[in-house]
């Protein structure tokens, strides 16, 4: 969401999806119509920016998480990108092959309603096509992980009756547990459109062999006279798979196409689009003439070992729901004693299971590049983080800690589009490394930050935030050669 910001339209993201008013929050049920395990509770989009209670409120951001599903969020995206008066779209075409030269990458490939081909030549190539992607597998790279960790079989459905029957209060997101089933029920649009996984069992390896609707009424608690519509389906397999390089010369892949995971809370989406922040702003930063191609590798040196830890991640906590929903007491829907205390324990460890992938500061915030060619290091270590926990810091790789300064401002909304020099004591002299970015050509904005937070946070008197508000450098004092600290950031060689 804080990309979006910076591109101009996260007011329309977020005004989509879910009505302002529908419940965020993540419910256990033993089925869609039967007893609440837990609840993780999510503001509603209306109170996003202003609910304080709960464990989803303390996101250290201008912009707190955002739940909406694709077939909202992508035409909002398409609609931006068709505006872009430098973008070229094609639609309904096919990516057949690529031959790399050594000024540039011709592609060819195919109109899918005519069955004409094209060819374009371009100076890079970036294939974010899927997890089946083509130009992956041209490029000659492999996906190395876990081929298996769970079968689901997806159905997305209408049923406009469902809504009153299940067992209030509403939620964005409902994981249905019981001895027979289990399974997870996505509200689309609060209304009536409804997104129904089931996971397979251990002894069910063959998809057709899982009868669809018997499983979802088992999983809604509804019997044969309850009537919805299948709108589409897909069975589909949970993976840990990441590849082993992000990048042939020329060409680099993004998103799935560089990493696949179990899509628990969006994590597959938010690696895809910072995996294109940290690659859209060093190939800008070379097309535009201030950087050397060199920039380019910090992509693989900084993206890999990330998308590689967030993989883990996914799969520790798949491994963890797995066992959880496979081994669930036969009491669980008993109107007893016994049902209740099972209840009970069972909606306890789920919550403290799950609350960490729903509340993932950490995961979002904590993570750090500590083996890139274009940050200057000082020595310290970054603070350990989990999917919940993180801790700002301005170790050289972490993220720039947010800060809201005096004014009212987002520190974000403050910084410059590229380079900032964050300075926190305006006795410091910066025109020295400022002079050095323009000699370089290197875009670098200083900006004087007043704001009461920033003793907390902020230990030194002089920082140098990226493009992609990651810490590139910090310091009491300029270098004794700014020229070669410009260097370093911007992949150069000092000249």
């Amino acid at each position: 969401m804080e990309t979006f910001r910076r591109l101009g339209f996260v007011r329309e993201v977020r005004d989509a999806g879910l009505p302002h008013d529908y419940p965020n929050d993540v419910v256990f049920r033993t089925r869609a119509t039967g007893f609440e395990l837990t609840r993780i509770p999510i503001p509603c989009r209306r109170d996003r920016y202003t609910s304080r209670n709960g464990p989803d409120t303390s996101w250290p951001t201008p912009e707190p998480a955002h739940r909406i599903n694709q077939i909202f969020f992508e035409p909002i995206l398409f609609r931006h990108a068709t505006q872009m008066a430098r973008l070229r779209v094609i639609n309904r075409a096919r990516c057949d092959a690529f031959v790399q030269e050594k000024d540039y990458v011709r592609v060819t490939g195919t109109h899918l309603d005519s069955g004409e081909s094209f060819t374009l030549e371009c100076q890079y190539l970036v294939g974010c096509d899927g997890g089946r992607s083509g130009v992956r597998r041209q490029m000659g790279a492999r996906l190395i992980g876990d081929e298996v960790i769970q079968r689901v079989q997806s159905s997305y459905i209408r049923a406009p009756a469902l809504l009153q029957r299940i067992t209030p209060p509403a939620a964005w997101m409902s994981y249905l547990y019981n001895p027979e089933r289990a399974g997870n029920l996505v509200a689309i649009d609060g209304r009536e459109r409804w997104l129904i996984h089931n996971y397979l069992l251990p002894h069910e390896p063959d998809f057709d062999a899982v009868d669809r609707d018997r499983c979802i009424r088992l999983l809604l608690g509804v019997g044969t006279e309850f009537e919805y519509e299948l709108l589409a389906n897909e069975d589909w397999i949970g993976r840990r798979l990441v590849a082993n390089c992000l990048r042939d010369r020329r060409v680099f892949i993004c998103g799935d196409a560089a990493h696949l995971w179990v899509p628990y809370a969006g994590y597959g989406m938010n690696a895809g689009i910072a995996d294109a922040m940290n690659l859209s702003w060093t190939l800008a930063a070379h097309l535009q003439g201030w950087a050397p191609e060199a920039l380019l590798d910090a992509y693989q040196r900084e993206r890999l070992p990330i998308t590689d830890q967030v993989s883990r991640f996914a799969m520790k906590h798949a491994e963890g729901a797995i066992h959880e929903r496979t081994h669930l007491p036969p009491e669980l829907e008993e109107d007893s004693a016994a049902g209740a205390e099972a209840r009970a324990r069972v909606g306890q460890a789920a919550y403290h299971l799950n609350v960490q992938q729903f509340a993932c500061a950490g995961l979002n915030f904590g993570y750090y590049y500590d083996a890139s060619p274009i940050i200057a290091y000082d020595g310290e270590t970054p603070p350990h983080y989990t999917m919940h926990d993180y801790t700002p810091s301005t170790v050289p790789g972490c993220r720039t800690p947010h800060l809201w300064l005096r004014d009212g401002r987002s520190l974000y909304d403050a910084m410059g589009r590229d380079y900032t020099l964050l300075r926190f004591d305006r006795t410091v002299d910066a025109s020295a490394l400022t002079r050095a970015a323009a000699e370089r050509g290197v875009p670098l904005d200083v900006l004087d930050v007043d704001s009461p937070e920033a003793a907390g946070l902020y230990r030194h008197k002089l920082l140098l935030s990226r493009p992609d508000q990651h810490v590139a450098w910090r310091a009491d004092r300029l270098p004794r050669a700014p020229h070669e600290l410009i260097d370093l950031i911007r992949g150069g060689e000092s000249s």
